[in-house]
């Protein structure tokens, strides 16, 4: 017997003692019944492991206004689909209009005065070299072509910043996607704090899922050591439905941190998604077949559990059914698959209520292979 830790002796004496309650101990109960039992031989298998999957576009931007105004026009509608650079949001824009106008008149006025500073300069640059007047007049004259040159400057930066909030009054999309929904309508007052819409590319799609640091470190080992990992790139989405998503996707990265409450870790999964049948924010659940080696298939009906533990009833070479605990390594439909058993134990197959510990039983043998082809009708792969 496998003894596990303190728990599972306990939980074993606790087994024993209801086992051998009513039963001599000198004499095991006979069964008359013959009991189905099947003999354990280790294959190799593909399970489906599923997680929760948190999907969304693979761009995804608020749409928010750069400055104040009223919404003037909008010339899209609620999940249209857009280009790069189309218009979407027309905000008022007599005010950005008319600055621009008075910056591009500042401008001119300052490029006025530069031009006259410039002719200041060369006249008394004749005069200084017939020595009419004094150099130093020379050089004031100079100053203040300087000081001129610094407000065309300025004028230039303020006609820019003028002409630039006047073009935040047309909001464009960032890319080409999808509209989401328009809260404010034509009319409305609104500010850089309000979010117009959204925009979503769903060109493809990403779906995070995360593990628990065991099989984190069980990716990153075969990864690091150069083993290939095909499930990685044959990644199933399940969709709300039950439907598998006609598109496989493959493992990009991980996230850089594990979340200090749960202890896992985000990796993502990269789906295209040319159909665009997926939208940001889709429920559904990530889908990988895990190949397990040297693994034995025990059907439920087969175990029983107390205090968390599973156990089965082995059968000796005499017939004497013993049992026995293991711990189960996946649990799929009505089968676990574990490592715990060895190649050639004999187990009861069917009838366990009907078994004791230390009973002899008459042993009906089962084709342990009529057990993987279930498994298979299951819709796994095993070899």
């Amino acid at each position: 017997m496998k003894i596990i830790n303190f728990q599972g002796f306990a939980a074993l004496i606790l087994l024993g003692v209801m086992c051998s309650c009513g039963k001599s101990k000198r004499s095991p109960i006979t069964v008359n019944d013959s009991i189905p039992t099947i003999i354990l031989t280790p294959t190799s298998v593909e399970v489906p492991k599923s997680y929760v999957a948190d999907v969304q576009a693979v761009q995804f931007v608020e749409v928010k206004p750069k400055i104040e105004g009223y919404v003037q026009k909008i010339f899209v509608d609620e999940g249209e689909k857009v280009k790069k650079g189309q218009a979407l949001f027309q905000l008022s824009s007599a005010e950005y209009s008319e600055n621009v106008k008075e910056a591009e008149a500042n401008l001119k006025q300052a490029e006025a005065e530069y031009q006259m500073a410039e002719y200041e300069v060369e006249r008394i640059g004749r005069m200084v070299k017939k020595e009419i007047i004094a150099k130093i007049r020379l050089d004031q004259a100079n100053t203040a072509k300087e000081v001129a040159r610094m407000k065309v400057q300025q004028a230039k930066v303020h006609l820019r910043r003028s002409q630039t909030n006047y073009s935040y009054t047309t909001v464009t999309s960032p890319f080409s996607g999808y509209i989401d929904r328009i809260p404010y309508k034509v009319g409305s007052l609104v500010n850089p704090q309000s979010l117009l819409t959204t925009v979503s590319d769903i060109s493809e799609i990403f779906a995070y899922y995360k593990v628990n640091e065991s099989e984190y470190l069980k990716y990153k080992r075969a990864q690091l050591s150069g083993k290939k990992q095909p499930e990685m790139n044959n990644i199933e989405l399940v969709l709300s439905d039950g439907s598998v998503y006609s598109h496989r996707g493959k493992v990009e990265t991980v996230e850089g941190d594990f979340e200090r409450g749960t202890g896992s870790i985000a990796f993502r999964v990269r789906f295209p998604n040319p159909d665009g049948l997926l939208k940001h924010g889709v429920t559904g659940k990530i889908r990988m077949m895990t190949k397990m080696n040297d693994v034995y298939l025990i059907p439920q009906q087969s175990t029983f559990e107390i205090q968390d533990f599973t156990y089965v009833y082995t059968v000796d070479s005499v017939g004497y059914a013993k049992v026995r605990s293991f711990m189960p390594l996946e649990r799929h439909n009505n089968f676990y698959v574990t490592q715990d058993l060895t190649h050639g134990t004999m187990i009861v197959y069917e009838g366990v209520q009907m078994v004791k510990d230390g009973a002899a039983i008459k042993v009906k043998e089962i084709d342990y292979e009529k057990i993987k082809q279930d498994f298979e009708q299951k819709g796994d792969s095993l070899k």
